[in-house]
């Protein structure tokens, strides 16, 4: 009987060894490999820096006519930073859709580094918005689906401190797909839902079809302008509120090349919105769509500092 189960252990050792080898990841290439570390570090530094979403300590949507700021919890726009006075003055919400920003007397309030004029603000949709300095934060005015907020941004913030970087799934190529994009008729105007705020309109201009994890899948991409040069995804999947954030993860993925209908979509390089940092972003959510049946194990996963 000995040789048997010798036999026995030996066999079911081979198949042990056969199954591993059919799940082990394919090896990364070198290139592949150095070009994702570049954009992930890429990514690191623009998290952290100044004007980061870590930063981001507040969002107050604006009312017609005066809306007052300042350390003064009476304010409807309750700032909190070292040297911001009591009440440092007002924005103006005209009913033309411009902000003008009237500083109190006595308060230290900057435009761009320089005192304010009676010009309206440049919100977030132009080239350069306008940047409010009121001691140790940085203000700006945002412009969501026609309605118009004040961003707030500290340098300091406790989330910037704590911030201890990005988790990652194991780099693997199988996650990197190639999808077929399927034009609509006439391309569609959506309203995505948002975290905070009113819906974001973004043009559907078709649906990419593509084949993962043992299954044939669909997302539906935007374009967040017309003349964008690549699609935004957003889109969850089985591992939502597990590994990755719960409200979903963002993708970017180039436009097919003139006379084809593919693209290449690399999960590995999957990221957080700016919810999963910070409580004062308005960030898309997935629809139902979008909700993939199936566990993504590539690209970032939820970061300590979520919310």
């Amino acid at each position: 009987m000995r040789p048997r189960r010798t036999s026995f252990l030996a066999s079911l050792v081979l198949m042990t060894l056969v199954h591993l080898g059919c799940h082990r990841r394919p090896e990364v290439d070198e290139t592949y490999a150095a070009d994702l570390a570049k954009h992930r570090a890429d990514r690191l530094t623009a998290l952290t820096a100044d004007s980061g979403w870590l930063t981001v300590t507040g969002l107050f949507w604006l009312e017609p006519g005066e809306n007052a700021f300042g350390a003064e919890g009476t304010n409807p726009i309750l700032l909190a930073g070292s040297g911001v006075p009591a009440r440092a003055g007002v924005f103006l919400l005209g009913p033309d859709g411009s902000v003008r920003l009237r500083p109190d007397p006595g308060a230290t309030v900057t435009v761009n580094g320089f005192p304010p004029s009676d010009a309206p603000l440049a919100t977030d949709k132009a080239a350069k918005p306008d940047k409010i300095g009121i001691g140790s934060l940085a203000l700006s005015i945002l412009e969501r689906g026609g309605r118009l907020a004040v961003r707030v941004r500290d340098p300091h913030s406790p989330a910037r401190k704590s911030f201890r970087g990005i988790p990652y799934f194991p780099t693997d190529p199988a996650w990197r797909v190639t999808a077929i994009f399927e034009t609509y008729p006439i391309p569609r105007e959506v309203d995505v839902p948002s975290a905070q705020g009113p819906p974001q309109k973004m043009l559907a201009p078709g649906r990419l079809r593509f084949h993962a994890n043992g299954r044939d899948l669909v997302l539906e991409p935007y374009l967040t302008r017309p003349d964008s040069q690549a699609f935004f995804i957003v889109f969850s999947d089985a591992t939502a509120g597990k590994e990755t954030y719960g409200a979903g993860r963002f993708l970017d993925a180039p436009l097919p090349r003139p006379g084809t209908a593919r693209t290449t979509l690399d999960f590995n390089r999957a990221y957080n919105p700016p919810c999963a940092f910070t409580a004062y972003a308005t960030c898309p959510l997935p629809s139902r769509e979008n909700s993939l049946p199936v566990r993504v194990e590539a690209g970032e996963k939820a970061p300590s500092t979520g919310h």
